[in-house]
């Protein structure tokens, strides 16, 4: 079935090309296929929004969660326009959208981005998932869930190394025997508080501040989280060295993908 969704501040590439997620690939057509979880889709940009492909209403309301449907862009764009820079960099971005991932794949996908590309980390995560997940359908050239905690904390290094994964190859096992064994426990998370959340992360190996902020904003949707890389910290030097705009309120980590889009498409261009 089609489900039409309807909604001005969506783009599909702006979205998924935007460093937040990594198993999107885009098609021919101009549309993009991707997983989460056991749910397969595809997804189309029309005029007023995104045309889904999907099997049942459940599916399409998976999908609309993870599209984030429930937050208000248009307002949150309207506040940020206090700002001159942000205002300017969320108008142009406004297609951007904050993506409710699965929490344990975005930690995984988030431990392997660690002093990474984004070529390199998709390929990393597809060689992952067709070595150690389900293969659920056929269609697309096949797809592959992610593979769970348990599965994951049964293998060892010898059997990782078909990933090319490096130094990674220990963090990723670290966090999966301790999801797997209950020392940690994603779930909890949702009702944790910003600041307890990101200490509980950190408390596996290999995760540190970026890591944290990118699993807590990606697939908890806690947006006081602001991710800092490179090219955010060159931002704030430049225009808030006095502090991040009031304006950002609660929503820091939108501004965040705004702010990074805006800048490196600039920067390229000059």
């Amino acid at each position: 079935m089609e489900y039409h969704y309807k909604t001005r501040c969506l783009d599909l590439k702006q979205t998924l090309e935007s460093g937040q997620c990594f198993r999107w690939r885009k098609q021919d057509d101009g549309s993009y296929v991707g997983i989460a979880g056991s749910h397969v889709l595809k997804i189309s940009q029309v005029r007023d929004g995104a045309l889904l492909t999907v099997s049942n209403k459940e599916d399409a309301d998976y999908w609309l969660k993870y599209f984030d449907s429930e937050t208000d862009y248009e307002a949150v764009i309207k506040q940020f326009s206090a700002d001159k820079t942000l205002g300017e960099a969320a108008r142009e971005n406004s297609g951007i959208r904050i993506l409710r991932q699965e929490p344990f794949e975005t930690l995984i996908s988030f431990i392997i981005s660690q002093n990474n590309n984004i070529p390199r980390i998709t390929g990393i995560i597809s060689r992952l998932c067709e070595n150690f997940g389900e293969r659920i359908s056929d269609e697309y050239g096949g797809m592959w869930t992610f593979p769970d905690a348990g599965r994951l904390a049964a293998l060892s290094p010898e059997d990782l190394a078909p990933l090319r994964a490096g130094f990674r190859v220990r963090y990723i096992l670290d966090a999966s025997v301790k999801v797997a064994d209950g020392t940690i426990d994603l779930d909890s998370i949702y009702d944790m508080s910003y600041d307890d959340g990101k200490a509980y992360l950190k408390t596996i190996t290999g995760v540190g501040d970026k890591v944290a902020d990118c699993v807590l904003l990606f697939a908890y949707h806690k947006t006081s989280a602001f991710p800092t890389d490179v090219w955010i910290k060159r931002i704030v030097a430049e225009y808030y060295s006095d502090g991040l705009p009031e304006c950002m309120g609660e929503y820091k980590g939108i501004a965040q993908q705004y702010l990074f889009e805006y800048f490196r498409k600039h920067s390229s261009a000059t």
